[in-house]
Order: structure tokens, then C-alpha cells, then sequence
């Protein structure tokens, strides 16, 4: 018999809904701008919402690209003979017997669906019309439209789901989503072949999703039970909204429910610091910032530009964080669970540019979409994104078009700092460095850790996460590697790792930027338990542009230990002992030369085989792990490390 997960595991996995600093803040800004627009009063159902072409509009469909209508019809027609299979109870069982997650069962029969609406509705002649429906009778069979791992919050907890107990994660907004356009777009497609296809289908989505998530008020995502939601809230706010707008036929139950998600995304929001930064990562900022885009962006179209936020300073905050953060795109500052690399999603980024005013930001997204070939073929993602992009195609091809490149960034509430040798040139030195705390969602122990690249290409780095598995939202997270701060940029004191929760955290932490110097630092001690004895450990990070960087520790100890002090580096780099006191690291492209005081510290160069999937997608090369140890460390101390470009 396999073996079961303790509960633990779900406990943990619920907290990840919610963190704690920084403080909540009940600014409530979308719900105050309902009520001076009298919200109930001047929310359509008319398309004109969508602005998006439907079914019958085939003067639309006759305008986009033909490589993209016949690459819709192709990917439809490997459905045509699709046999829709049963998610089995052992698919839900496999996460609390093993931790495997099995998103695969779950994702195949959203791709079948989601290539079969495309590939009609480029096609038009009612040749996918039966596959979608069976698609219908699919999920209108099936008890749950979710993941096996969120099945926590209902009562019976996590292993199979109850079919009176529907809870509301991501795999159910999702399917919500696109179920709600199949429905809006193939209505009367739909009753030309039996009346009770559309009416099951509204019943399902009603009872297995849209009323649960209207009448109930636990869902930790939601935010009404206090704490900070992370990108869960606007992530299934985002689909629930635009499920009502598609699915609600009565002015004031509709009214009601989009009220409803406008409060719970003020809670998201609430809790969002003023400095706009998303303690996820950039990757994460693509089911954060880009889903509150979206909501607020259908906000503003369902009333007729009435409902208007864009020029809120937060909501524009919000959004320049992602470009600050680009490094070179597709490489990204990767803190937390975040991806080193991530594409973003360009047309999203150009759009919120747009509805910001900012033109570096949609310059980024259009330059993000040409990077990405968007346009040149099926768009992929949700049948209303597709949607939308399709009209948009000739826009953003024809936008300008700019990389991102900020020559600093200090984001004092989040807490992340970095620069580069010059504004608008990947040429040289880029570094990125955090302090926050240890208890941010998706948290690292990685509190004063850094990432320096060169040329745009990795140099010091963040390994990333694992593939996901139940360990991995449980009370062993801390036991994966990746989640250690021995194996980030940071000094093991005394023998010891820092530790995970809110009182593990920076303190002090400062930012200086001018056209010759980057500079932050911030005191680390408090990330350490009292095990380290460590009183101060100052780490400073200092760019000379076009010259130098340098990594700086200073520290006080309440007493030195027989365990081993030490500052760890990961990199991506070949990495070879010069002579004592200089190091060689060898990247894509570039060899740089790393010195230290050999009277001080001496390297310990050990590989690290890559052989998690997720992680061999940035990393196929494996890494390396250098412990600059302290050879006799004192109650007192400093030492630093120089890089700088060989000749």
C-alpha cells in the first residue's frame, strides 16, 4: 500500500493562500470606484463589452492570417475522433499517496476542448460542432473541475472530491472560463441539435462553480477571513468575473456577483505593498498583476469606460514592476518559487502599458510578443484570450517596439534592489538582491541572497524550484535543496541555515544608485535562528558600472562555533582555482575573475547534478556550489568578493 501523506500537508498547502507582512491596507479602491459610478446602474451585457468576434461574424474570421486559421483547423481535427477520458478516483488518490499532482489528467481534456472551439470557429462549418458538444456532456459529467492537490478547503479534505462540498481553485476557474465562452459562442448551435446541451451545461456551471464561489466567503484566495491573498485572487477572480458577464442572465444577480469579485480583489490589493513589487517573481506576476490587468480592464469596457482605475498610482506601480525586473528577456529576476526564464505574456504587457500611459512598458510587450513569434501562430492559452489576441495581432506587430532595460530599481516595501553598468544596453554587469522576510508567498530562505548575470547571460544564480509535488506545498518544504539558503547566495553562520517564518527577516536594508555606483545592502541576522549567534551580518552589494561588483559581508557574532561560517555562490558558470585568491568563472560568452583575501576564505567548488526536469529547462548544464569558507573566523569580521571582466 502506498503511503499517505500526514495532514500537514494540506494545512500547509491552505496557508499558502494567505502571508502576512506587508500590512493590509484598506485602501478598497475598486469598490469605492463601483460606488461612484453606481456600478448596478451602468454594467452591460451587451457585447460590446468583449469587443471580440463571435461564432456568425465570419467577415472576422475571413480577415485572420490563414496560417493560423488552418494550424486551428489542424490541432481541432486531431480531436475529431477524441475518446474524452474518465479523471479516476485513483488520478485524485495518487497526491495524498505519493505527492504526484497528475495535472496531466486534468490538462489533456482542456486542450481538447479549447482546440476544438478554436478550430470551428476558424472553420465555421459545423464540423467540430459534436466534439464540442460531447465536451459539454464531459465535464457536465465529471464531479469536479479542479486539481488534485487543491482539494483541501472542503471538508472531507484532500483525496477525492465531494460532489456537495464544491471548492474553487484554478483548474475549476479555468474550465469556469472557457466552458462560460463555449456556451456564449455555440448557444445556438448548441439548440439546433438539443435544447438541454446549452441548459445543462448553465445548470453545471452555476452549481459546480458560479454560485459556490458567490455564496460562500472561506476560500482563503477570496481574502474575507483576513491575510494577504497572493495570485489566487485575481488569478479566480479574473475567471469568475468574466464567467457572470458571459453566463448571468439577470441584471441584478449579475450586478451582486461581479460587486462580489470587486471586494474580494480589493483584498488582494489591500495587501499589495504601494512600491507595486510582487514578492513572487515575475513569472508569478503573469497570474498576479496580468490577471488584475484583465479584471480591471473588463471592468472598464463592461461600463462603457466608467469604471476606470488605470491611473491609480498602485495599479500603475503594479504594473512597471514586471519590466524593472527583466534582466534580459526571457531571463528574469527568479526569487522565490519564480522561473529564471519566463516569456511573459507580451500582448498583456502591451496592453496594461497602453492603459497605464507607459511607454517603456507597452514598447516591452510588443518587443516580448516579437520575441515570442506571437502572431505568427495559434496563440494558445484561454478561448477569450485567444480572442481578444487575434484582434490585436496587427497592432502589436506593428507597435515599436524596445527591451526593458532599467539602469537601477529599489523596491523599499518588497524589498528588492538591483542595476545594471547602463540604462538600455545589456552590455556588462546586471545584479538583482532582496531582503523582505522569510515567510513571502512562495517563499525562499533566501533573505540578502543575489543574482549577478553578464551580458545578459547567468553568472551568480537562483537554481528555482523543483517540479511541484506535495512535498513541495507541505511542512518538509524547507527540506527540498532549492528552498535552503545554503544553496543561494548567503553565508552559512556557525553551521546554520536561516530559518522559515515571518520573524526570519532583513532589517536596515538601503539603496544608493547614481550614474558611477549601485549600491544596497541589508543586515541579515534576524533571518538566522538563535542557534547561528549572530548579532549583525551587514551584506552589501556593490555595482562600479562598467567596472566592478563586489559582495560584501560584515558581521558580529555572539560566539564562533567548531561548525564551519562560510558564504555559498551558485552558479552557472565553469568555475576554476586561479591561484589562492582568485577565481575564474567561465559563462556563456563571457570569463570574468572573482578575487578575495586567500588569507581569510578558501573555496570548496562542489557540482550540483540537475536532474529535475523543471529545473533542466534553465539549467541543462548543471550548476556549481562554491563555500567560501572562513578559514578562522573571529567574533568579528569582513571580507569581500570582486568580480570584474578578465582582459
Amino acid at each position: 500500500m502506498k503511503r499517505l501523506f500526514p495532514l500537514s500537508i494540506v494545512l500547509f498547502f491552505a496557508s499558502q493562500f494567505l502571508t502576512a507582512q506587508p500590512p493590509i491596507k484598506e485602501r478598497n479602491i475598486l469598490e469605492n470606484e463601483a460606488k461612484a459610478i453606481n456600478l448596478a446602474g451602468v454594467l452591460s451585457k451587451a457585447n460590446a463589452w468583449k469587443e471580440i468576434p463571435t461564432y456568425k461574424d465570419r467577415a472576422f474570421w475571413a480577415t485572420v492570417p490563414k496560417n493560423i486559421v488552418s494550424s486551428y483547423i489542424e490541432q481541432a481535427e486531431k480531436y475529431l475522433d477524441y475518446d474524452w477520458p474518465v479523471v479516476k478516483a485513483t488520478d485524485y488518490l495518487e497526491f495524498i499517496r505519493s505527492g504526484e499532482r497528475r495535472q496531466e489528467a486534468y490538462a489533456a481534456c482542456s486542450n481538447a476542448l479549447i482546440s476544438l472551439v478554436m478550430g470551428e470557429l476558424a472553420e465555421g462549418k459545423g464540423r467540430f460542432i459534436d466534439q464540442i458538444i460531447n465536451a459539454v456532456w464531459y465535464y457536465s459529467e465529471q464531479t469536479w473541475w479542479g486539481w488534485s492537490a487543491h482539494l483541501s478547503p472542503q471538508k472531507a479534505g484532500s483525496g477525492l472530491p465531494d460532489i456537495n462540498d464544491p471548492t474553487i481553485d484554478l483548474g475549476v476557474g479555468e474550465v469556469t472560463n472557457n466552458l462560460s465562452w463555449t456556451l456564449y459562442l455555440f448557444k445556438d448551435e448548441f439548440d439546433k441539435v438539443h435544447p438541454l446541451i446549452a441548459q445543462r451545461l448553465k445548470q453545471e456551471l452555476l452549481r459546480k462553480s458560479l454560485e459556490p464561489y458567490f455564496i460562500r466567503n472561506d476560500f482563503g484566495y477570496q481574502g474575507f477571513k483576513g491575510g494577504r491573498p497572493n495570485n489566487w485572487n485575481p488569478w479566480v477572480n479574473f475567471n469568475m468575473l468574466t464567467s457572470y458577464l458571459l453566463v448571468e442572465d439577470d441584471q441584478q444577480r449579475l450586478s451582486a456577483r461581479v460587486d462580489k469579485v470587486l471586494r474580494s480583489t480589493d483584498k488582494f490589493l489591500n495587501g499589495y505593498p504601494d512600491d507595486g513589487g510582487c514578492d513572487e517573481g515575475p513569472s508569478y506576476w503573469g497570474a498576479a498583476g496580468a490577471y488584475l490587468y484583465e479584471i480591471l480592464e473588463i471592468m472598464k469596457n463592461a461600463t462603457s469606460g466608467k469604471f476606470d482605475v488605470f491611473d491609480n498610482q498602485l495599479v500603475q506601480n503594479i504594473g512597471k514592476y514586471f519590466y524593472q525586473v527583466n534582466i534580459h528577456a526571457p531571463y528574469f529576476i527568479n526569487f522565490a518559487d519564480a522561473d529564471a526564464k519566463t516569456g511573459g505574456s507580451g500582448a498583456t504587457v502591451y496592453l496594461y502599458g497602453k492603459a497605464i500611459n507607459d511607454p517603456v512598458m507597452w514598447k516591452f510587450g510588443a518587443y516580448l510578443a516579437d520575441l515570442n513569434k506571437w502572431g505568427t501562430r495559434p496563440l494558445g492559452g484561454k478561448i477569450g484570450s485567444q480572442l481578444r489576441g487575434l484582434k490585436l495581432i496587427d497592432e502589436i506587430q506593428k507597435a515599436d517596439k524596445a527591451e526593458a532595460l532599467v539602469a537601477d530599481f529599489w523596491f523599499p516595501e518588497t524589498d528588492i534592489a538591483g542595476g545594471r553598468d547602463k540604462g538600455g544596453s545589456i552590455d556588462g554587469f546586471f545584479f538583482g538582491a532582496k531582503g523582505g522576510f522569510n515567510n513571502e508567498s512562495h517563499n525562499h530562505n533566501d533573505i540578502g541572497t543575489c543574482l549577478m548575470y553578464f551580458d545578459g547571460k547567468p553568472c551568480l544564480v537562483d537554481a528555482g524550484r523543483e517540479t511541484y509535488v506535495a512535498k513541495t506545498f507541505s511542512s518538509r518544504r524547507y527540506e527540498i535543496w532549492t528552498m535552503q539558503s545554503g544553496y543561494h547566495n548567503l553565508p552559512v553562520i556557525n553551521g546554520i541555515d536561516q530559518m522559515n517564518g515571518e520573524e526570519y527577516k532583513a532589517n536596515n536594508s538601503s539603496f544608493k544608485a547614481n550614474s558611477s555606483t549601485v549600491f544596497y545592502s541589508t543586515d541579515i541576522a534576524a533571518a538566522y535562528p538563535e542557534a547561528a549567534k549572530v548579532k549583525s551580518w551587514v551584506r552589501s552589494y556593490t555595482l562600479k558600472r562598467g567596472k566592478s561588483f563586489t559582495i560584501s559581508d560584515k558581521y558580529q557574532l555572539k560566539e564562533v562555533s567548531d561548525k564551519t561560517t562560510s558564504s555559498n555562490l551558485l552558479t552557472y558558470c565553469k568555475v576554476s582555482i586561479v591561484k589562492p585568491g582568485l577565481l575564474k568563472f567561465e559563462g556563456d560568452g563571457f570569463n570574468l575573475v572573482m578575487t578575495y583575501d586567500s588569507k581569510i576564505l578558501k573555496p570548496e567548488i562542489e557540482p550540483i547534478k540537475i536532474t529535475d526536469n523543471g529545473l533542466k529547462r534553465y539549467w541543462p548544464d548543471d550548476l556549481t556550489r562554491i563555500r567560501m569558507v572562513i578559514m578562522n573566523p573571529k567574533i568579528s569580521g569582513s571580507y569581500s568578493f570582486t568580480f570584474t571582466k578578465t582582459k
